[in-house]
């Protein structure tokens, strides 16, 4: 859950670096990128931030991209939770077998690229991000790292879209 949601651009644009980089840590689980899309602040308009959050999310070392996977729930999973995988799996499909499937598949891909799967996965069910990771898992290493690349600017799109708001913010910002 994000703390800073539906600011508006124009307060966003206002805060302090400190608190500009707070926000934008909420969205993107890099400090690095935070700091340098804080301090390319004053946005024009909503699409400005987007572009230059993507444009400095693929200028990232690979280094801080597995550190911001590392901050990635396993699929299914919510960050930090001390449910078991049993109850985890309730939490998104009623399905334990395709859950157990999810797992695997997830497990498997782990295994075979070194780091955790991450995908924007916006109203898909577990067998589309099942299907995902199966085809995913034929991809060569720098291939799949261009893919997960995408994955997180869609996902940081998604955040920094909540923490904005609509144009202009919400009435009580």
């Amino acid at each position: 859950m994000l703390l800073h949601q539906g600011i508006g651009l124009e307060a966003f644009n206002a805060l302090p670096e400190r608190k500009a980089v707070h926000a934008l840590y909420e969205c993107c689980n890099s400090v690095t990128l935070a700091r340098d899309l804080a301090r390319s602040r004053p946005y024009p308009d909503h699409d400005a931030l987007f572009r230059r959050a993507d444009a400095l999310l693929f200028e990232l070392p690979e280094d801080c991209v597995d550190m911001i996977l590392e901050g990635c729930p396993d699929v299914g999973r919510r960050p930090r939770s001390a449910k078991s995988q049993a109850e985890q799996c309730s939490l998104w499909d009623d399905d334990a077998t395709v859950m157990a499937e999810l797992w695997t598949a997830a497990g498997t891909y782990l295994d075979q690229f070194g780091f955790r799967f991450v995908m924007y996965v916006g109203g898909l069910g577990t067998s589309d991000v099942l299907t995902a990771i199966s085809d995913r898992l034929h991809h060569t290493f720098e291939t799949e790292r261009k893919v997960v690349r995408n994955e997180l600017a869609k996902i940081n799109r998604t955040r920094l879209e909540r923490m904005l708001g609509p144009e202009g913010g919400y009435q009580n910002w």
